[in-house]
């Protein structure tokens, strides 16, 4: 569905038969560039194979102050893996994903291998449809609120790809926006984190974040999002987020491959939150912070590693929402050396 309300129609694409094995793992890199990542950092790099792809994490010197660990770095990755792996199956063609399959080698994320043609999955079709539309839209939303059905949907879809998404109530999202209030407070304060934003916030090419799509002043929301630094032009309306409903993505673990599986879970919600018409927000400030993550554990009664707060709400129909961020061009992130002359 896009913005405008309207089912977004697939294009005829050719059967997994009948294209070469390559090009449809070369396609299916390129349309995982249309995940989202950290500051629109896009740091995944693929590599294709006769028979397999590999994913490969980049990591950038200008993300160490907001992501020293490179979590959110790896969270990125993994939700350009199940792009991947919707976009392979919307083909035709399902694969083995082996997760962290060199430990001497941690930079190399994944590695899907065993392709079999099993024919299009039309669910996965339409997963595709929605990567091609959906944006992160800072706006506060409109007044209605997000249906219980819905919710459930998306906390299902973050289910199946081994990582949990709890719907706060009323009390939890006051200490949400408690800790992401102090979180800014304290983002605000660290010098390297400033420059890391003008960096990100200032890019002409690729990646970065565009005037465009950062909001003009500060949104009348419940839980406060990221200030960048600086304003862009977006234009926010004078409307409130009190019908927004917020969550936080888990899981049992706090290893490399349980953020990865945390952004193949992040990727499916939004994914199925595009496709049920509803507006997905992520927060990340508030796992940034030591104090405020350790925070967010108490809130889920120390049942998990919280990996990412979110926004959920249905987005304002009167106003146009934001551009799509930029995106690197697709041989800067799609290696076909190994299979020249086979990959489109």
């Amino acid at each position: 569905m896009g913005r405008d309300g309207k089912v977004v129609r697939m294009s005829h694409q050719t059967p997994a038969t009948h294209r070469p094995l390559t090009t449809a793992l070369a396609e299916a890199a390129a349309m995982a560039g249309h995940a989202p990542s950290v500051h629109n950092s896009q740091p995944w790099r693929w590599r294709v194979l006769p028979d397999a792809l590999e994913l490969r994490m980049v990591r950038d010197s200008r993300l160490a102050a907001t992501d020293p660990q490179g979590e959110l770095v790896t969270l990125s990755c993994g939700a350009a893996l199940h792009h991947a792996r919707m976009a392979l199956a919307a083909e035709g063609w399902a694969t083995s994903v082996q997760r962290m399959p060199e430990p001497g080698d941690p930079d190399l994320l994944a590695r899907l291998t065993e392709p079999r043609s099993t024919g299009a999955d039309p669910d996965a079709m339409r997963s595709v449809q929605c990567m091609q539309v959906r944006h992160t839209d800072r706006r506060p939303v409109s007044d209605e609120p997000v249906s219980a059905d819905s919710l459930s949907a998306i906390a299902s879809a973050a289910g199946r790809e081994g990582a949990r998404l709890e719907i706060l109530d009323r009390d939890q999202v006051l200490q949400l926006a408690a800790s992401a209030s102090h979180a800014a407070t304290v983002e605000a304060e660290d010098s390297r984190l400033r420059e890391e934003l003008e960096y990100w916030t200032s890019r002409a090419g690729g990646t970065g974040l565009t005037p465009e799509v950062l909001p003009e002043q500060p949104a009348q929301t419940t839980v406060p999002g990221r200030d960048f630094g600086r304003p862009g032009t977006l234009p926010v309306g004078p409307g409130h987020d009190r019908a927004a409903s917020y969550a936080v993505l888990y899981g049992d673990q706090d290893e490399p491959v349980d953020w990865l599986r945390a952004g193949e879970a992040l990727s499916a919600a939004w994914l199925a939150a595009t496709r049920l018409g509803v507006s997905m927000v992520p927060l990340s400030g508030v796992v940034e912070v030591p104090a405020t993550r350790q925070t967010l554990r108490q809130l889920l009664s120390g049942l998990g590693h919280p990996y990412l707060g979110l926004r959920l709400g249905v987005a304002d129909p009167a106003h146009a929402g934001p551009p799509h961020t930029p995106r690197l061009p697709r041989e800067q992130v799609v290696d076909t050396s190994a299979v020249s002359g086979d990959a489109a």
